[in-house]
């Protein structure tokens, strides 16, 4: 394989959105009738209703529409049966509190009400002190109905509990648009603040893709030692920083680096403001392919290197005709499946992409709080590909990404090379519009791997572990792809 072939497969090391670790959605609308507030836990199984049409432009966050979201919660989440309600109004209180101090606002009235446990009366305690609180400061209205409902989803501690809003784009966007500081490193913003103990120092940049990190100079392989003056890791564990990396539109604050080329010792500080920059277009697509190891060069054989970026919908059967253009006409020797910045999609999609390796098994479980399983089993009308597998998986393989990942190691129908999945893989979400026309994503069911284990927050190990490093990614070098060609030769 040549040096400008291993360079584009090692750049190829990126990682997807926030959005791409959820399962795709069902959205369905959240309505919240007004019960009287002593009935609130009763309703709490009717605040979720079938949407009554597309959600019209997003409208202000009210105490209302937290009620809603909470009373979603309660009827909808995955434990919301037997969830503790205090605890979530307890983090939304605690979000509202920190907020009044942060804007000098705090005030002696800002005190948590008793709660019992009953889920409609500590409802109402929380809403009398909190129209208290904001009547104080009306011009904060807003801001602390959005910290209040995030903290309280936040709560749950769950990777695929999510609310969606304020999603906007930047002026002059269009389809192919890149917005950020144009660059990629090892530990993404999700992984800093999701699962900050799957990643691992030093933090370097994989990839520069435009904007001003390419303005700028840097390259694959420069270690960041500082953002905006904080150092990435606090005891060997990504810290907040991290994130500074990866803003999102309108936060377009300018991020300062401290960088180090190992290959030269040079250590100098740069200032990258976030931006538009454009997207090659190889990036954009979900399955991408190639030969690789063709010695001979005469087309005879060699093995198939498929690039997956999601699971999408149709990516299973993309996958399929793109290994078999490769195949025809040569006998190929194996399959390179490399799904290192997956991040998931569609639990359907990676129970098809397993049926084509293995016939007749469990590639999941989706289970209750209650432990009530539903197994995923493979699809039998799907052909199988017939070539040895391995898999190439990281520290940003997520989700759908860990479904697959898992499946084909419990299953044997493959080997895995790399590091260690994210761990982000909580279970199926659905989304339920509010009011306000904000998403509000919830997971009514767990996933367990074919052998019924816990992969979430855990993680799906390789069979043979082989990182990236800095050096490797300055010189363009892709160990584990190296692996899974000599693995494959043998």
């Amino acid at each position: 394989m040549t040096a400008a072939r291993t360079a584009g497969v090692a750049a190829r090391t990126t990682v997807r959105t926030v959005t791409a670790g959820l399962a795709l959605l069902t959205v369905a609308a959240c309505t919240a009738p007004e019960p009287p507030r002593a009935q609130a836990s009763t309703a709490a199984g009717t605040a979720c209703a079938p949407p009554q049409g597309p959600p019209e432009a997003e409208k202000a966050t009210t105490i209302d529409v937290v009620e809603q979201a909470y009373l979603c919660i309660l009827g909808r989440y995955y434990s919301g049966a037997t969830l503790d309600a205090r605890s979530l109004l307890t983090a939304g209180f605690a979000a509202l509190a920190r907020e009044l101090d942060r804007s000098g606002r705090d005030m002696p009235e800002a005190v948590m009400p008793a709660l019992t446990g009953d889920r409609g009366a500590d409802w109402a305690a929380f809403e009398t002190a909190y129209r208290k609180i904001v009547d104080r400061v009306p011009d904060l209205r807003d801001r602390l109905a959005v910290v209040t409902l995030e903290a309280m989803v936040a709560g749950l501690g769950d990777n695929h509990a999510r609310w969606a809003h304020d999603v906007r784009r930047p002026p002059g966007h269009y389809d192919g648009d890149g917005y950020g500081l144009g660059l990629q490193a090892n530990v993404t913003g999700p992984q800093a603040t999701g699962a900050p103990g799957a990643a691992l120092p030093p933090l370097f940049v994989t990839a520069v893709q435009g904007g001003a990190a390419r303005a700028a100079g840097l390259r694959p392989g420069d270690v960041i030692e500082s953002i905006n003056g904080s150092a990435p890791f606090v005891d060997d564990r990504a810290g907040p920083a991290v994130a500074a990396l990866y803003p999102r539109y309108p936060e377009a604050r300018p991020v300062r680096l401290r960088l180090l080329r190992q290959s030269t010792g040079r250590r100098w500080n740069v200032t990258l403001r976030p931006g538009l920059f454009p997207r090659d277009p190889a990036d954009l697509r979900v399955v991408r392919s190639e030969l690789l190891d063709d010695d001979n060069g005469d087309g005879a054989g060699g093995v198939a290197y498929v690039r997956m970026t999601g699971f999408a919908p149709d990516s299973a059967n993309r996958v399929f005709k793109a290994v078999s253009r490769l195949r025809t006409g040569r006998t190929l020797s194996g399959l390179v499946l490399d799904l290192r910045g997956n991040g998931g999609g569609s639990p359907a999609e990676a129970t098809r992409l397993v049926s084509a390796f293995a016939r007749g098994k469990v590639t999941a479980y989706q289970c209750t709080a209650d432990g009530r399983c539903e197994a995923m089993r493979t699809d039998e009308t799907v052909e199988p590909i017939g070539l040895p597998l391995v898999v190439l998986i990281d520290h940003d393989c997520a989700s759908a990404c860990e479904h697959f990942s898992s499946a084909i190691k419990d299953l044997r129908a493959g080997r895995l090379v790399g590091t260690r999945t994210a761990g982000v893989i909580s279970g199926p979400a659905q989304g339920y519009l509010l009011a306000d026309n904000t998403f509000l994503s919830l997971p009514a069911r767990h996933h367990l791997g074919p052998n019924r284990e816990v992969i979430d927050r855990i993680g799906v190990p390789p069979d043979h572990r082989v990182p990236l490093t800095p050096k490797d990614a300055a010189a363009g070098r892709d160990p584990a792809l190296a692996k899974a060609l000599t693995l494959l030769r043998t």
